[in-house]
């Protein structure tokens, strides 16, 4: 079980459904097809979860701002969607 560090300092369980749903939104805002998002979305998760695998604490920003380094390797909207429309809260 991978422990993640909230902004606010509390830990929460990895779900990589977090990860592919943000990716996914994010390349819909971009106006790109179900199918694309998908696509780009299952890559950057894969990839995620296999690097977030190697670490056993890790801060949600750094998964941030990493899914959206990936995201940018397959669409430049999309990840520009994806680093603007953050949760302020």
């Amino acid at each position: 079980m991978k422990h993640i560090v909230k902004r606010k300092g509390h830990n929460e369980r990895f779900d990589e459904r977090k990860v592919y749903s943000s990716c996914y939104y994010a390349c819909l805002s971009a106006h790109l097809h179900r199918d694309a998002a998908e696509k780009i979305c299952e890559k950057v998760t894969k990839q995620i979860k296999n690097w977030i695998s190697t670490k056993k604490e890790i801060s949600s920003d750094t998964i941030f701002k990493t899914v959206g380094r990936l995201i940018r390797k397959y669409n430049k909207d999309a990840a520009f969607m994806y680093m603007t429309h953050r949760d302020i809260s």
